[in-house]
């Protein structure tokens, strides 16, 4: 049974910074990207990064470049997402999800297969 759990969210002031941990477990994930979405309320799930769990390769959403970064640690099975300046718009359910889109989607929710309970985040102004 494929899991993927989400842990490191919380309050934080604007500014500041916050590390989220995603634990996969399950089957293999040699093949896959792993992604980092969040939802606001009352707002779609938006793409925040995804990383090829193989290759390593990383893409971001263009509005949150430079104040992100993505990285696993392939002997944990775990995806990290670091964030930094963090501001009160940051604030939201954030998902880990599996998947294998192709390149031109992998900011595209439904081109993940596996989703994540979601970790609450919170900047506070």
């Amino acid at each position: 049974q494929v899991q993927l759990v989400e842990s490191g969210g919380g309050l934080v002031q604007a500014g500041g910074s916050l590390r989220l941990s995603c634990a996969a477990s399950g089957r293999t994930f040699s093949s896959y990207a792993m992604g980092w979405f969040r939802q606001a309320p009352g707002k779609e799930r938006e793409f925040v990064a995804t990383i090829g769990w193989s290759s390593g390769s990383t893409y971001y959403a263009d509005s949150l470049k430079g104040r992100l970064t993505i990285y696993r640690d392939s002997a944990k099975y775990t995806v990290y997402l670091q964030m930094n300046s963090l501001k009160p718009e940051d604030t939201a359910v954030y998902y880990c999800a599996a998947g294998r889109p192709y390149y031109s989607e992998y900011s595209v929710p439904a081109r993940y297969d596996y989703w994540g309970q979601g970790t609450q985040v919170t900047v506070s102004s």
